[in-house]
């Protein structure tokens, strides 16, 4: 990556201007600029902390000084069933990006985070909890809300055994979210030196899943499986880990699966993935985010250690999630 200078459109009727403070750094903006990239030049950044400096005429929710926040989608088309619901991730003709999307209305590339300023409809703006820090509560806008959405859709709360897989950017706010939510939560991880630090985070149990004896121990004992992992890897551990009608719900979505179809039929389970999530589960989140304090544990940076950050995360090396702190400059 490489400074490059661009102008933001001018603020609509319901339009918020923002000045970004801080930026997360999530690892969908590597495969943006390889894989998933669709023009270029790209500016990547989903995760956007910032104070508003400037409102359009019709807009009610916020005023010029309020610290605000913006996540994956920036727009939907709003009235297909999903957008009326408040579902916008799921809008049937795509919601629009916050990076390396097209504008409904000018047919202009979106530009996300990693800048000066964001422009947006205030549909699609949130307010920053009181008392959270706003470096720390910039992946909840991704990684939060992306790990709260299922485990609210399938129904985590008491009475329910939970496992995580991955403790990183994604599984460390979802372990954190299972606790708070009262269920009993095990830590899935690969590495023993992840063991101590899941137990920190909130985490009931932890399971090396490389120790072929402890993972035959968890055979139908799970309601609900959380995978975060975005490779491909043997899935029928976990999958004999889940009672009768369980669900796995793969965030990571790998390029294929490795399981055995066999093990969905003898257990009526089932393998799902899930969206980032739409207005309705956004807001729900930050107020349970509010209610018990949760951030994502995070290192900042500045924006000219992007490229090394992105180095660090390819290779895991991160404790759990970037964020960049756009008053330190290029």
């Amino acid at each position: 990556m490489v400074p490059w200078s661009f102008e933001r459109r001018a603020p609509r009727p319901k339009d918020v201007a923002v000045k970004i403070l801080f930026s997360g750094v999530c690892h969908s903006d590597i495969h943006s600029m390889n894989e998933w990239g669709q023009e270029f030049p790209l500016v990547p950044g989903h995760e956007i902390v910032g104070e508003v400096t400037e409102i359009g005429a019709a807009v009610e929710r916020f005023k010029v000084g309020d610290k605000v926040m913006i996540g994956t989608i920036v727009d939907s088309c709003r009235h297909c069933e999903q957008c009326q619901a408040n579902k916008e991730i799921y809008c049937r003709e795509f919601p629009t990006t916050t990076f390396d999307g097209i504008d409904r209305v000018d047919g202009t590339r979106t530009r996300g985070g990693y800048s000066d300023q964001y422009v947006a409809d205030e549909h699609f703006v949130y307010h920053l909890p009181e008392g959270l820090d706003p470096a720390a509560a910039a992946p909840l806008l991704c990684a939060g809300v992306t790990t709260y959405s299922p485990l609210r859709h399938w129904n985590v709360g008491p009475g329910k055994t939970v496992g995580i897989v991955g403790i990183g950017g994604l599984g460390h706010l979802a372990v954190k979210f299972a606790r708070a939510m009262g269920a009993h939560v095990v830590a899935f991880t690969t590495s023993p030196k992840k063991a101590e630090l899941a137990l920190k985070l909130g985490a009931h149990e932890v399971v090396l899943s490389t120790d072929s004896a402890q993972m035959a121990a968890q055979a139908l004992r799970f309601d609900f499986i959380l995978d975060t992992v975005s490779k491909r890897y043997p899935m029928d551990p976990f999958l004999s880990a889940l009672k009768v009608d369980a669900t796995l719900c793969s965030l990571g979505i790998p390029d294929q699966f490795d399981f055995s179809p066999m093990l969905l039929a003898i257990g009526r389970r089932s393998i799902a993935s899930s969206g980032s999530g739409g207005t309705a589960d956004t807001h729900e989140m930050l107020a349970f985010c509010a209610e018990h304090k949760i951030v994502a544990d995070v290192e900042v940076i500045a924006m000219s250690e992007i490229n090394e950050a992105f180095a660090r995360l390819e290779k895991g090396d991160v404790h759990y999630r970037f964020v960049v702190d756009m008053a330190r400059g290029i």
